[in-house]
């Protein structure tokens, strides 16, 4: 069964005229992992959201954001397709880690296809 972890890796503010900070973009990871026969397999990507504000919001000062807090954020604006893609995603890398896909060999053609 496969776990995924998301990450906020980094955040990304901006001040306003009346200078409270707010978060405008936020980087993060979402990683998986998986033990099969006693090995764990892991892999990652990495996304970018974009958050706007508007008006007359209520921000959460800066000292107070957690990674829950802005994940929430991050998946609610992915919406349910896009969190499930995410983690598809990298369930798919992982998959191809344990049972890599088979390659095709360019093999010369025998001697009596001349």
């Amino acid at each position: 069964m496969k776990n995924y972890n998301w990450k906020v890796t980094n955040l990304y503010t901006l001040d306003t005229e009346t200078e409270t900070e707010y978060v405008v973009n936020a980087s993060y990871d979402v990683t998986g992992t998986e033990t099969s026969e006693g090995v764990e397999y892991t892999a990652s990507l990495s996304g970018r959201a974009q958050f706007s504000v508007t008006e007359g919001a209520t921000l959460v000062p800066y000292s107070d954001l957690t990674n829950t807090l802005v994940i929430q954020w991050i998946q609610d604006g992915l919406g349910e397709d896009g969190v499930s893609n995410y983690e598809a995603s990298v369930g798919g890398m992982i998959d191809s880690e344990i049972t890599p896909p088979v390659s095709t060999i360019n093999t010369p053609l025998p001697d009596n296809f001349r």
